[in-house]
């Protein structure tokens, strides 16, 4: 009870205490991830989205940086055929690698079909009928094949607006009957060509490094493919949550293909940058040491979708602590 100005006794409202474990565990136990919220209609995000003020501080003005700079766009049509074009690559990777530590790749030899139906495999996956998707719904880092909505639900500091698949495809990938139907055959033949073109970068890197073409390979940098495709709905307050958060991936270096409707930014120089999808071309987030950097990146919620992304994250190996990556 409190007492007004009058004198007069009214029972004082007390707002209920917020309790993130309970509720991260009642969207957990739904097995339907984000889309399950959009399905059900919602107009404002649940608070285990929403993050704090520093993380969105200034997605409003975004538009306005990113003409500031925009991320290397490199060709590499012809990087087998003569040292002297394979040079002029090279030298192009290594100053992308440099300065921006993210580039963008055309000419790489991965034919658009065979993109655009990985970007609508994932598509599928994850709008596909609820109940077949609970059956793939896990946290469990053994698995080859799962999927949930954030891999570090109850240990992050907010949610994520996504849902994403994620499978081991190398050394030991998944038997095909472990895969879902319906975007089993093009996971695996995505992940053929990824391997294929990541074994290039490898020997591009390593040359830029000043190394031996082989050098990285012979460190089994190329034996570990994590596969992973990221669903994003339309938001409907985008402006309080991001659809992934300002991270900097670890490992060797990660493939990203993005559908048409993007939302990939990279921080460079202190200011938010967007990575505009284009046409045919897939994007390289590089390594780190102390040549090359790796770049704090993010992806933010939109009130249009839903989107879709492919990560390639290469690695050594797999074990309990590499099995979460996140881009």
């Amino acid at each position: 009870m409190m007492v007004t100005s009058n004198g007069e006794e009214v029972q004082e409202q007390i707002k209920p205490e917020y309790d993130r474990k309970s509720e991260l565990k009642a969207f957990d136990d739904q097995k339907t991830g984000v889309k399950g919220l959009v399905d059900a209609g919602v107009t404002k995000i649940p608070r285990i989205f929403i993050h704090d003020k520093s993380q969105l501080n200034d997605i409003s003005t975004t538009s306005s940086v990113a003409p500031l700079f925009s991320v290397p766009i490199i060709d590499f049509g012809g990087v087998d055929q003569g040292s002297a074009q394979r040079s002029g690559i090279i030298e192009k990777v290594r100053d992308a690698c440099e300065k921006f530590g993210f580039f963008q790749v055309v000419n790489h030899g991965i034919a658009d079909y065979v993109m655009d139906d990985m970007i609508d495999g994932v598509l599928r996956f994850h709008e596909e009928d609820t109940e077949v998707k609970k059956g793939f719904y896990s946290s469990d880092v053994m698995r080859k094949f799962k999927y949930n909505s954030n891999f570090d639900l109850y240990t992050g500091p907010a949610t994520n607006w996504r849902d994403t698949v994620y499978c081991i495809m190398a050394p030991e990938p998944p038997e095909p009957q472990e895969l879902p139907a319906v975007c089993k055959d093009i996971l695996i033949e995505y992940s053929k060509h990824m391997m294929r073109l990541g074994l290039v970068l490898f020997e591009l890197l390593s040359e830029a490094l000043g190394l031996n073409p082989n050098h990285l390979k012979d460190m089994d940098c190329a034996e570990g493919l994590y596969v992973l495709g990221h669903y994003y709905p339309a938001c409907p307050e985008p402006d309080l949550t991001l659809g992934t958060s300002n991270h900097a991936d670890d490992g060797f270096f990660t493939i990203l293909l993005q559908d048409q409707m993007g939302g990939l930014q990279i921080l460079h120089e202190n200011q938010w940058v967007d990575v505009p999808p284009q046409p045919g071309a897939l994007v390289v987030n590089l390594i780190t040491n102390d040549k090359f950097k790796s770049v704090n990146h993010r992806v933010l919620a939109k009130n249009v979708g839903p989107r879709t992304s492919v990560a390639s994250f290469f690695r050594s190996h797999y074990d309990d602590g590499l099995c979460t990556p996140n881009m």
